[in-house]
């Protein structure tokens, strides 16, 4: 992840939804242009060569006038506002470039200007750990899982101690065990897939509480709190371990105590890396360090585990003959399961051909052969051992899928700039939020920018629920190209509200989506937007008595 000074915003991610977080309160503020006609043009610095700028003609009383930027991130609704006449983005003071204004292209799907007041500037949060923790609440199911989880931990790991629980005293390297399976189920994208599979077909009825469904959307969305839990809970139980052996270190190895310190210690780094603000400022360390460590720890985990059970205490030697003893272990057999589900989804990578395209220079398209189902991410990575980057798909069902990549980091820049001919993928794709759309009989899904790309599924695909896609963009045309503006056509304008801003100017997302929700008759509101946006619209819908659900940090 990139983190850039002054004005420049930072990038960050969330399960399938990139996003900047900008320094200024307005999530969805767009810079206004002058009404002097005789004022000079703005220039601007872009490293596309000779693409075109799209700006607003002045359109007298009908309209203000607005300037908008070809959106250069994922699904934010604008660049950074700058007071002054040049305004720069970040891939304009890379390259030093600058292009020319041309006439806009008249965008069909689009509802008519809605009166709006401008939305009052919030103050910005004191720091960026402070918008990580505590922007979404403090008793988000999220948190509320995590405590949950830690506190039932703490509760037996309290009863072992004072000798009233005396099985986990006797094995606590085992509840340590435990809680790293329970942690890598909730990671596993072969298992959430199977369970969101069961929650859209045992609860996609249209007889069943929706109160049931929203608590299950909630507590599915939010199972990154176990997981996390889980894993202090693993490092607590560890070194209860270690302290019982080092003990009673006359019945085992120096060894065995060996192995259990390095297991301990990439444990604790594992879970300081994955720490909210080191996760959210440098998100590749934090990956690549959970991912060495954690299968570090794993080999370690399996010697630990045969040293243990072959170590004789009694002529202090190890034996050879463990296979009749190994099998009778739930430490083997917890490790063998956490083992598998690890394996599985590296078991599936694979190198295959892919089409790029790219229909303007702040994003590309990547086609992949085969259809998917509505509501899947999928992740791509040009090297597999390095990094991931997780997108949502686009498909028709039949043939092919795609992925639309707002041009945002290295990667992603690279893609338009040098599109491969080949990328590396995990064949088993994962649900996520999106999918639960299924679940639900009338539903509002709302997107900014290149938020839109985990929707468009639905409506090229049969799909359970009646679904109605409101999106507030800036210049599909040119920004997304004529084949995402073709997807979007033909649909009942009530279907399907196209508002973008360099016509329309900036709306009021939250209430646009309050008022298209009870128009619509939504049984819930699920946004993909940048951390504040999603945040307002979540809360104004909460608000006016409506479900509502948007990405989190950890979702």
């Amino acid at each position: 992840m990139e983190n850039h000074e002054g004005k420049l915003g930072r990038f960050s991610s969330c399960r399938g939804v990139a996003f900047e977080i900008k320094p200024h309160a307005d999530p969805f503020a767009i810079p206004t242009a002058a009404m002097d006609s005789g004022r000079s043009s703005k220039r601007s610095w872009f490293p596309w060569g000779s693409l075109s700028k799209r700006i607003v003609p002045n359109y007298g009383d009908l309209m203000q006038r607005s300037t908008s930027h070809a959106s250069s991130h994922f699904c934010d609704l604008e660049l950074e506002d700058d007071d002054d006449d040049d305004a720069a983005t970040l891939p304009d003071i890379e390259e030093g470039r600058e292009y020319e204004k041309a006439d806009p292209v008249p965008l069909p799907l689009a509802l008519p200007p809605a009166k709006s007041k401008r939305e009052k500037p919030k103050p910005p949060p004191s720091s960026r750990l402070s918008v990580i923790l505590l922007d979404q609440g403090l008793f988000t199911v999220y948190k509320r899982l995590f405590v949950v989880s830690l506190a039932v931990n703490i509760t037996l790991l309290i009863f072992a101690a004072t000798g009233n629980f005396g099985y986990a005293r006797q094995r606590p390297a085992l509840f340590s065990i435990g809680n790293i399976l329970a942690l890598t189920l909730c990671r596993s994208e072969a298992v959430l897939r199977v369970v969101f599979w069961l929650a859209v077909n045992c609860l996609g009825w249209s007889w069943v509480p929706l109160r049931l469904k929203t608590m299950t959307t909630s507590l599915l969305q939010s199972l990154g709190g176990i997981h996390s839990s889980c894993g202090i809970s693993a490092v607590a139980w560890l070194i209860y371990a270690l302290v019982l052996t080092l003990k009673d270190r006359e019945n085992t190895s120096p060894e065995i105590i060996a192995v259990a310190s390095a297991i301990l210690s990439l444990l604790v780094l594992s879970c300081m890396a994955a720490f909210p603000l080191v996760r959210h400022l440098h998100h590749n360390i934090f990956e690549r360090t959970h991912r060495f460590t954690g299968w570090s720890a794993l080999g370690l985990l399996w010697a630990f585990i045969i040293l243990t059970i072959s170590y004789d205490p009694t002529t202090e030697s190890y034996s050879n003959d463990i296979g009749s003893r190994l099998v009778k272990q739930q430490e083997f057999w917890l490790t063998l399961a956490i083992t598998i589900l690890i394996i599985l989804p590296w078991i599936t990578v694979r190198r295959v051909p892919v089409r790029i395209s790219s229909p303007s220079g702040h994003a590309s398209i990547i086609k992949f052969a085969g259809g998917i189902k509505a509501g899947i991410l999928g992740r791509i990575s040009p090297s597999p051992f390095s990094e991931w980057h997780a997108f949502g798909i686009i498909s028709n069902g039949k043939d092919e899928h795609m992925m639309l990549a707002g041009a945002v980091g290295d990667f992603t820049k690279s893609l338009v700039a040098n599109p491969p001919s080949h990328l590396w993928v995990r064949q088993v794709h994962f649900a996520g939020l999106p999918y639960l759309t299924n679940m639900y009989n009338r539903i509002l899904l709302v997107a900014t920018g290149s938020g839109i790309c985990v929707f468009l599924s639905f409506l090229l695909q049969p799909c359970s629920a009646e679904v109605c896609l409101l999106w507030v963009t800036k210049g599909v045309e040119q920004n997304f190209g004529e084949e995402i503006k073709r997807m979007l056509s033909g649909h009942p304008k009530e279907k399907v509200i196209i508002h973008d801003t360099a016509v329309l100017g900036r709306p009021n997302v939250s209430q646009m989506s309050v008022d298209t929700a009870k128009r619509w008759g939504a049984e819930v509101v699920i946004v993909t937007s940048n951390p504040e946006g999603s945040r307002d619209v979540v809360d104004a819908c909460k608000a006016s008595g409506i479900a509502a659900f948007g990405p989190i940090w950890d979702s």
